[in-house]
C-alpha cells in the first residue's frame, strides 16, 4: 500500500483496528479501472467514518495521492503505487555519500550524485529483467508529448 504525504494511515488508527483499515484498504489498489478505484476509495471512507474518522479523513484527503497511478498504463500500477523504489534509491544515495561524509562543495555532491543516477539508469536500461519495459511507456510518452504539445506557447519578448 503506498504511502501519502499525510501519513501513514495506520498510526493514527487504534491497535486493534489496523488489521480491518489495512485490509479495506488494500480493496482500493485492487480495483481494475480507475473509476472502480475511486468508487471503492469513496466506500471505504463511509466504512471508517464511524470506527475510525480520523483515518477516514486522512484518507479522503489523500484521494489525489492515492490514485494518482490511475493516470498511467494499467499494466504500469503495480510498479508505481508503492513508493519502494524511491526509497531503495534513497538509501543507495545515503549509503554512498556517508562514506564520502564531508563534501568540499555543492558541486562535488551533484557529481556524485549525478553519476550514482547515472548508473542505476544504465543498470535499469541494460537488465534483462526491467522494472518497466520500455515499449509499454510508448502510451505514457505519446500522452505526455500531445499534452505538452497543446499547451499555448509562450509570449516571446
Amino acid at each position: 500500500m503506498p504511502r501519502s504525504r499525510h501519513g501513514n494511515l495506520l498510526a493514527v488508527a487504534k491497535h486493534q483496528h489496523r488489521l480491518m483499515i489495512a485490509a479495506l484498504i488494500r480493496t482500493i489498489f485492487a480495483q481494475p479501472d480507475p473509476d472502480g478505484a475511486r468508487a471503492q476509495l469513496r466506500a471505504v471512507v463511509d466504512q471508517l467514518e464511524p470506527v475510525a474518522p480520523e483515518v477516514a479523513a486522512k484518507l479522503e484527503a489523500a484521494e489525489g495521492d492515492l490514485l494518482a497511478y490511475t493516470a498511467f498504463p494499467q499494466a504500469h500500477w503495480t510498479k508505481i503505487w508503492s513508493n519502494n523504489p524511491i526509497e531503495r534509491l534513497n538509501r543507495e544515495l545515503k549509503r554512498r555519500t556517508d562514506v564520502v561524509q564531508i563534501f568540499p562543495n555543492a558541486e562535488s555532491v551533484i557529481r556524485l550524485v549525478g553519476a550514482l543516477l547515472v548508473e542505476v539508469n544504465d543498470e535499469m536500461i541494460s537488465s534483462g529483467r526491467r522494472y518497466i519495459a520500455a515499449g509499454s511507456l510508448t502510451d505514457v510518452t505519446t500522452n505526455q508529448e500531445e499534452s505538452i504539445a497543446s499547451l499555448p506557447a509562450a509570449p516571446r519578448t
